[in-house]
């Protein structure tokens, strides 16, 4: 395929602009709501696109879309490992699912911390919450219940970092890559 017939302040501009959507996808892969590792795999297929597909474009690609496989496989396998670790049910990890978008749409009772810091809290804390009522309400224990949520919530997050370093390796290799386009 043949590159995009643009000027060099144009590719320059583009690929800076991908760079910056890239970030937020390094962003995104720890803080819920914004796109992750997803987000920097297709800056790097739009690069490809408009610079051609070459041997520095095809490698970030590659790499990217591998690395977004794995962060998919990691994102079911944290939550699953940290439940299955605290002895959790179905019944919780649903319920953990459930209070993390209720968080994330601001449906529970109003937290004391507002502004863009308000819905990661309310994220956290309907986790962890619904996590312990879907628990509580199969094993009618409240020892097991709590162990269960904290479960939940911690192989989310050790997920979440995971993510957030397959994310940054993506953008390291692509920025390695790609660099003469910079410079």
């Amino acid at each position: 395929m043949l590159p995009l017939v643009l000027s060099a302040s144009a590719l320059l501009t583009i690929y800076w602009m991908l760079v910056a959507v890239m970030v937020i996808g390094v962003i995104g892969a720890i803080v819920p709501a914004l796109p992750g590792i997803a987000l920097v795999a297709l800056a790097i297929l739009i690069w490809a696109l408009v610079a051609g597909f070459t041997q520095s474009t095809v490698i970030p690609l590659v790499v990217a879309i591998v690395l977004l496989l794995v962060s998919i496989g990691i994102d079911f396998l944290a939550g699953y490992l940290g439940a299955k670790y605290a002895g959790a049910s179905q019944w919780g990890q649903i319920g953990a699912i459930v209070g993390l978008i209720l968080g994330l749409l601001g449906l529970l009772p109003t937290l004391p911390i507002g502004g863009p810091i308000g819905p990661i809290v309310g994220i956290i804390f309907g986790s962890v919450a619904g996590a312990a009522i879907g628990e509580f309400l199969y094993r009618r224990d409240v020892v097991q219940a709590v162990k269960a949520a904290i479960g939940i919530v911690v192989g989310s997050v050790v997920g979440k970092l995971l993510q957030f370093v397959l994310a940054l390796v993506t953008l390291v290799v692509f920025l390695v890559r790609t660099w003469p386009y910079a410079s």
